[in-house]
This record gives structure tokens, C-alpha cells and sequence, in this order.
């Protein structure tokens, strides 16, 4: 148990998870009294981008040499640091939102979660941990100034605010989830 609190301390998770909380519970006060109105995505999206972007400081240690040199085996330790951030993500959200604003429904909560996870733990693969929420930023960006989703391509780009039902949304979600985090346990984060 003492290299978990020792991984966890060396991966800045604390401070991680208390941003993640802050977020969610920041974006939900904002949420209950604007919008527009309780099919409006983009309060639970910002929370859940949030959370990928704070979580996604753990994604590489103090030093990197250290981590590559030891005796451990990294691929299955990273591949569950990614899906445990995601899972937190989300039950913070799925945690706040009992508090009476029902901002999405557990479906959308999950899948844009792992897609985001997926998103910062590809950037720490291609830039590194301190750069890992970058994509995610940039892809939320994105979603928010889009064109309404009509063809495909729209909805692959925008899938962070599509229905949890919607098959381009769930897909890119999916591909988005496995790809980065098989990338990010081979590869680890970038130097």
C-alpha cells in the first residue's frame, strides 16, 4: 500500500482530484440558474473537460528518466491511471449532479469522460504530461464554435455535445478512449 500513496503523491493526484472536485462543483453552481435549460450539454462538458484537463498533470512523474529505469512494469500501471482518472471524472460529475441540477444523463457523463481521458493521455504520449491538456482544450474549443453537426465529419467534431445515443459521437468517443490510452502505456509520456 505504501507505493500506492507514494505513486499517487509523485503523480500530483491530490492536488489533481481537488481541482477536479472545485470544477465540477464550480460548473454546477454556474449551471443552476442559467442555460439553456436541462438539455443543454455544455455545463456538464466543460465540467468533464475540466476534470480530464486537471487530471491530466499526473500523466508524467518528477522525473522521467526515473520512471523509464524502473524495475517495474509501467504499461499496465499507466493504461490504469488513465482509466481510473476517467472513472473519477466522471463519479464527480454523476456526484455533483445529486445535488438537484441534473446536467447529463450517466451514458453521456461516461462516454465523453473516457474520450477525454483519452485526449489528455494521447497529448502526454505526443507533448508531454505538462502539455497533456492541451487537446482536450483544443477540442472542446472546437465543439463550442462548430457548425451545427449535420454530416459526419461535424459530428466527429463535435461529440462532446452530440446525444449519448449518437453513433459518430460514440465511436470517436471509443477511439478517442483506446487509442490514447494505449499510446500513452506503451509509450509513456514524451520527454
Amino acid at each position: 500500500m505504501r507505493w500506492l500513496m507514494l505513486y499517487a503523491r509523485s503523480r500530483q493526484v491530490p492536488a489533481a482530484l481537488a481541482a477536479v472536485v472545485i470544477g465540477a462543483v464550480a460548473v454546477w453552481a454556474l449551471a443552476r440558474d442559467g442555460g439553456e435549460g436541462p438539455g443543454d450539454p455544455r455545463p456538464a462538458v466543460l465540467a468533464l473537460a475540466t476534470g480530464a484537463m486537471a487530471a491530466s498533470i499526473g500523466l508524467s512523474g518528477q522525473d522521467l528518466a526515473l520512471d523509464r529505469t524502473a524495475a517495474i512494469r509501467w504499461v499496465p500501471r499507466r493504461a490504469a491511471h488513465v482509466l481510473l482518472a476517467g472513472a473519477v471524472v466522471a463519479a464527480v460529475l454523476l456526484a455533483a449532479q445529486t445535488m438537484g441540477e441534473d446536467m447529463a444523463t450517466t451514458a453521456f457523463v461516461v462516454r465523453d469522460s473516457a474520450g477525454l481521458m483519452g485526449l489528455a493521455a494521447l497529448g502526454a504520449a505526443l507533448s508531454g504530461g505538462q502539455y497533456a491538456w492541451t487537446l482536450p482544450f483544443a477540442w472542446l474549443s472546437l465543439s463550442l464554435v462548430a457548425p451545427p453537426a449535420t454530416s459526419t465529419p461535424t459530428q466527429v467534431a463535435t461529440w462532446m455535445l452530440l446525444p449519448p445515443g449518437t453513433t459518430a459521437g460514440t465511436w470517436t468517443a471509443l477511439a478517442l478512449a483506446v487509442t490514447g490510452t494505449a499510446a500513452y502505456a506503451v509509450a509513456g509520456p514524451r520527454r
